[in-house]
């Protein structure tokens, strides 16, 4: 009887609490029967979770739920199948901890609406999530990832999340808040179960704006690194590192702000479907459904495969992902461009810089969308932005490599007398400008196949300076910076302590 009147007394303060922080960062919630470190003897018994002997986290069905608040003390843990945070319930990671997805169950983590994941490290202790492979011998795709679900708008209404678990997402309360990830690493995350059905690294489907995300980095994701399908969170400081299709995919009438964000491709890595910086849809079938997808990326370093490697091409015979092939369906295929904008997105790109693409900019007006409308009316907006060692500056056609204009996404219908439509907006706002080289950018060191990359501008470069936050869209919920893309300059020590550029070969 006393569990029983304790249970209610716990859901009655939380729903007080509602996603308020506290100094635990926890908003309240959790607990681990007393025992380990940040322990709360008022929280439930982790026995109810882990197994073998406390080091596992699930029991490797594929739909393990996790019910009620629990809190799990520093250390390292495998994941093992399908685990759901359930409505109501919460999960609280210390900082330090190192979650080892399991290969043979994908284990993924999923965030139902009205659950909560609190993973809050520290720049010194981040939280870890990894795969159970030993050093060496890791490969991108070795388990799921992490999937939030929350209340928010999307423009589908009830949505089934994408990649294959049972959750649905999405409703009418963009402030809804699914938990914390904060100075939290994922590698080699992400799994193709079917096509066009796969897992990303981390994916947000309809997450409110009370949930926290900043400082996170995913490495050899085996899809995106990065999507969002609808709701209203905002980020800051993301990384996207040699992942296998795009660095940050928005859809489905997302209409967060996001600042300070990195990606950086590894010139042998690239999908089937065409791997982009962005890739934006307001949805699948391209419809004029609102909410429009609106985000608002702000400060975005992206760094392309060219310049990279002497010897590139964008070719099968090139792009082989090399030992980080996980032989496991993911198929390979080319690159294609920093920025792809279709099927009547209304996605903004801000105080940005993008390098080395086959393309620079996509804004296309397929399955019969108008979104280069758009972009002519000002409902998309890409400014403030510079470009730099791209092979064609623009293309209107998905997978076209050719700068020619086109405003119903059909091959067949390029116009190859005339410049893009992409190229000729790029080239139409003020602000926006065009390099030919990478060097021009003066960046300190921007490539991640050499020692010490380092992507912050030298004190002469052209993005030092720059910045502008005059429009509208960026004159609220931004950092008012003077600098193009993610790094004030070389020095720009945002990244340091809690990243890692190696996963391959650290030791967990």
């Amino acid at each position: 009887m006393k569990k029983i009147l304790w249970a209610v007394c716990l859901m009655a303060a939380l729903s007080l609490a509602g996603c308020s922080d506290d100094e635990n960062g926890n908003g309240g919630n959790g607990g681990n029967g007393g025992s380990g470190e940040g322990g709360n003897p008022s929280g439930g018994d982790l026995t109810e979770i882990l197994f073998e002997d406390g080091t596992q986290i699930g029991d490797g069905r594929q739909e393990f739920e996790i019910k009620g608040d629990y809190t799990l003390p520093k250390g390292t843990y495998l994941l093992k199948g399908w685990c759901y945070i359930a409505d109501g319930a919460s999960l609280t990671l210390a900082p330090g901890t190192i979650i080892k997805g399991d290969k043979e169950t994908k284990a993924a983590l999923i965030v139902e609406p009205g659950g909560q994941l609190w993973a809050k490290g520290t720049q010194s202790e981040p939280i870890v999530f990894t795969s159970e492979m030993p050093a060496g011998s890791r490969r991108p795709g070795d388990w799921g990832g992490i999937i939030l679900c929350g209340r928010g708008v999307n423009n589908k209404g009830t949505m089934q999340i994408e990649g294959g678990p049972r959750t649905t997402h999405g409703g009418s309360d963009n402030a809804d808040c699914s938990g914390a990830l904060s100075y939290v690493r994922c590698e080699f995350a992400g799994y193709p179960f079917k096509e066009d059905q796969e897992i990303n690294a981390i994916t947000f489907g309809s997450v409110g704006s009370a949930t926290q995300i900043d400082h996170v980095q995913v490495s050899y994701s085996n899809d995106d690194s990065y999507e969002w399908f609808g709701g209203a969170v905002n980020a800051k400081y993301l990384i996207s590192y040699h992942t296998w299709d795009d660095d940050f995919d928005t859809d489905n009438g997302f209409c967060g702000k996001v600042q300070f964000c990195l990606g950086v491709r590894h010139p042998r890595i690239a999908d089937t479907s065409a791997s982009n910086g962005f890739e934006s849809d307001n949805n699948g079938e391209g419809s004029a459904t609102s909410p429009f997808t609106s985000c608002v990326f702000s400060n975005v370093t992206f760094v392309g495969p060219v310049g990279q490697d002497a010897a590139f091409s964008n070719t099968s015979d090139y792009i082989t992902a090399g030992d980080m092939n996980p032989k496991n369906g993911s198929k390979l295929g080319q690159f294609q461009s920093a920025m792809q904008v279709r099927r009547n997105s209304h996605l903004n790109c801000f105080n940005s810089v993008a390098m080395g693409f086959p393309v620079g900019l996509i804004v296309e007006n397929d399955k019969g969308s108008q979104t280069q409308t758009a972009a002519s009316e000002g409902t998309l907006k890409i400014q403030n932005v510079y470009m730099a060692g791209m092979t064609v500056l623009g293309s209107d056609v998905n997978k076209s490599f050719e700068d020619g204009f086109c405003d119903n996404g059909d091959k067949n219908s390029i116009d190859k007398s005339k410049e893009s439509f992409s190229s000729t907006y790029f080239k139409s706002i003020a602000s926006n400008k065009y390099f030919d080289a990478i060097a021009d950018l003066k960046l300190s060191q921007p490539n991640s196949l050499q020692a010490n990359p380092n992507y912050g501008p030298l004190s002469d470069s052209p993005l030092r300076g720059a910045a502008s936050f005059t429009d509208p869209l960026v004159a609220n919920g931004f950092d008012e910076v003077t600098y193009i893309g993610a790094f004030a300059d070389e020095n720009d020590g945002w990244m340091s302590g809690w990243t890692e550029f190696d996963p391959q070969n650290k030791a967990y």
